[in-house]
């Protein structure tokens, strides 16, 4: 028995279990993780999204302190108090990581940046951000590991097969070796990792969905100078795209000025990332390039479709598929050979060169190739034939949960959060979406 169950030890977990037990020590916390510790965790395999620290151990580690960006917490809070959410989650990081250089673009270049931007039919969102760093970020979670070890009960390589309710109230979780932890409160966090799970437990238990679009699309690579008087102002360079062909809408995200590429395992796939260190830098910047595919009536399986495109792609390279632009726009694959006299050098050396029209919809390139085309026009190499597309690169979300302003369910006592509920889609939010659904639970049972 315990008094609330937390499913899945990535940042929205975390700080939920932080919350909950800084406000009231005397409760039972056991959280359930299908992953290893994170003293065992390792930066390969499927080890990189699983375990305690969920995908945020290895990531960027860039913290946005924005409430246009990273989620839909503004749809349930009102943006000044999901702003003092932010900067309250922002300082708790602060204080396990001091070094964290803050990036907040002035006015001026805003305005000069989002000119540009309009001038070439793009849109520039403009951001704070913290960046920590990867190395960074795994010791800050490994630190709340060592905090929170004596406060709550953590059961790690489990996996949490269902979520037991009854009359409308959830009653606890039974795990993969048979056993079931009574509970009066749940707070499901499974992450990106979990979203089909996520998806058919809402759909047992009678929670009202409906799907999120997925991003599909690819990661970009070229060297640091094309990008550097952007990255130089702003950081995290944000720029949205209605495509002409299609009106699709098409997004840079999570840009790593002097970063690298890396693999990502999810399940049986393999994706592709971004990270920048703290204290190493590479010669390029990437970035991912994304479009959010968005389906309607009779299609209502938008992860199965991204998982769809990722196997192909996969089954295609073996892996990750890199391939020159210049290779793409005249319609022929990427060989060894052709790779070796790019000017940027690939900096993830496991990925296979190829042809990515092979697994990424006609649609999709379309969209891809136009705002590489726009991004051209701001930053002038974007768009030449020696900048690297690695493929592909797909963020799932899980149908998007009903929630109240508290992220509770239709079911009594269980509570959806982080990039798992559909609601979030980052760093920041995920971590202030735990939060909430503490200090939602602590109000009850106090």
């Amino acid at each position: 028995m315990a008094d609330v169950v937390i499913i899945g030890a990535g940042p929205a977990g975390i700080f939920a279990a932080r919350e909950l037990s800084m406000r009231s020590p005397g409760l039972d916390i056991v959280i359930v993780e299908q992953g290893k510790d994170i003293d065992e965790r390792s930066r390969t395999g499927r080890e990189m999204v699983v375990g305690w620290g969920g995908a945020g151990a290895y990531s960027d580690g860039k913290l946005t302190i924005s409430t246009d960006v990273g989620g839909h917490l503004s749809c349930l809070l009102p943006e000044e108090d999901l702003l003092a959410l932010l900067e309250e989650v922002d300082a708790v990081y602060a204080s396990y990581e001091t070094s964290g250089k803050v990036f907040s673009i002035d006015p001026d270049n805003a305005a000069a940046i989002s000119a540009q931007a309009r001038l070439a039919g793009l849109v520039y969102v403009p951001t704070k951000v913290r960046h920590i760093g990867t190395e960074n970020c795994y010791t800050i979670l490994k630190n709340l590991r060592e905090v929170l070890g004596g406060k709550i009960r953590v059961i790690f390589n489990t996996r949490a097969v269902d979520i037991v309710a009854k009359d409308g109230k959830v009653t606890g979780v039974c795990l993969e070796d048979g056993t079931c932890i009574d509970a009066p409160f749940v707070i499901a966090s499974p992450g990106r990792v979990g979203s089909s799970w996520m998806s058919s437990q809402a759909k047992k238990l009678g929670l009202d969905t409906h799907p999120n679009p997925v991003d599909l699309g690819v990661r970009v690579e070229l060297p640091a100078v094309v990008m550097k008087d952007l990255t130089d102002k702003a950081y995290e360079t944000k720029f949205i795209y209605y495509s002409k062909t299609f009106d699709d809408r098409v997004r840079t995200f999570c840009m790593n000025p002097y970063g690298e590429v890396v693999r990502e395992n999810l399940g049986d796939i393999i994706t592709v990332n971004g990270h920048s260190w703290a204290n190493k830098r590479t010669e390029n910047t990437n970035f991912a390039l994304l479009v959010s595919a968005d389906f309607t009536e009779p299609f209502d399986d938008p992860i199965g479709y991204g998982e769809a495109v990722a196997t192909m792609a996969n089954m295609l390279g073996k892996g990750v598929i890199v391939q020159r632009l210049g290779d793409l726009l005249t319609g022929r694959r990427t060989t060894a050979s052709r790779l070796l006299k790019c000017s940027t050098y690939p900096t993830l050396k496991e990925a296979t060169p190829g042809d990515l029209s092979y697994c990424l919809p006609y649609r999709i390139l379309t969209d891809l190739i136009e705002m590489l085309s726009c991004l051209d026009k701001i930053a002038p190499g974007v768009n030449s034939a020696h900048t690297l597309l690695y493929g592909v690169e797909v963020k799932f979300y899980s149908n998007r949960i009903r929630l109240d302003g508290d992220l509770s369910t239709q079911v009594d006592g269980l509570y959806v959060i982080g990039d798992g509920a559909g609601i979030t889609r980052g760093l920041m939010q995920a971590s202030c979406s735990g939060i909430m659904a503490a200090r939602s639970i602590l109000k009850r049972s106090s």
